[in-house]
């Protein structure tokens, strides 16, 4: 078993989760963005190593490039002479808020791991030669348990780009990368972009209208005011 570990394999999908992790919970915005343009890089590199270029080619167009300069590019509306602290999501949690969330997302890793188990059989007893499927397990139960856990919309949105990537990644691990499916990934990532970009123009629009606090609850938002 040992003897049939990808090493190359097993170092991105552990630089993968790394980077996904650091940049679902910097609470620095532009720190954060700048780590998502890893996480896209990784992402891209880990289509080339399942034999997609075509995919790892759409990546580095639409997640770096694209996705990525549209985090910044929400972020240079952001009033950062005004208020120092403005790039750094400042919003706090109950403790309780932040145990559900957690509990979410374990419960949704034992369900992705049981319909591999079920529907994949010989891959459950194989997981050393298969690391990118464990890596985009951990992703999408991370990046949904951040996407509930935070109250920053820029956050949330990074949060959507990120849980999006580990689907599309789960599902070409599962599913293999034929040109049907490398087809359908590549309209999932068109599509993705299209809603993160949506997703930014309505944020700057609410920076330009409300200010910083405006993209934060509520509760945030007026506990900001006073």
């Amino acid at each position: 078993m040992i003897a049939s570990i990808d090493y190359l394999e097993s170092g991105i999908a552990f630089c993968i989760v790394a980077a996904s992790l650091v940049c679902l919970f910097d609470r620095h915005l532009k720190r954060a963005s700048g780590l998502f343009l890893l996480f896209a890089l990784l992402m891209s590199l880990s289509w080339w190593k399942l034999g997609a270029p075509w995919l790892a080619l759409a990546e580095l167009v639409l997640g770096v490039v694209l996705t990525g300069g549209s985090f910044f590019y929400a972020l240079s509306a952001f009033p950062a002479t005004i208020e120092k602290g403005s790039h750094h999501d400042r919003s706090r949690h109950r403790w309780s808020h932040g145990v559900v969330r957690a509990l979410l997302a374990l419960a949704w890793s034992v369900m992705i791991g049981g319909a591999i188990r079920f529907l994949l059989p010989d891959m459950a007893y194989s997981l050393t030669e298969h690391p990118l499927i464990i890596a985009a397990v951990v992703i999408v139960a991370t990046a949904m348990g951040a996407f509930t856990l935070h109250k920053h919309m820029l956050r949330r949105l990074m949060a959507f780009n990120v849980l999006g990537s580990g689907v599309f990644l789960l599902l070409a691990g599962m599913a293999g990368t034929v040109p049907g499916a490398q087809a359908l990934i590549s309209v999932g990532l068109i599509i993705a972009w299209l809603g993160t970009l949506l997703g930014v123009l309505l944020i700057r629009q609410l920076v330009l209208l409300e200010g910083v606090s405006a993209l934060a609850s509520d509760s945030d938002a007026a506990r900001h005011a006073q």
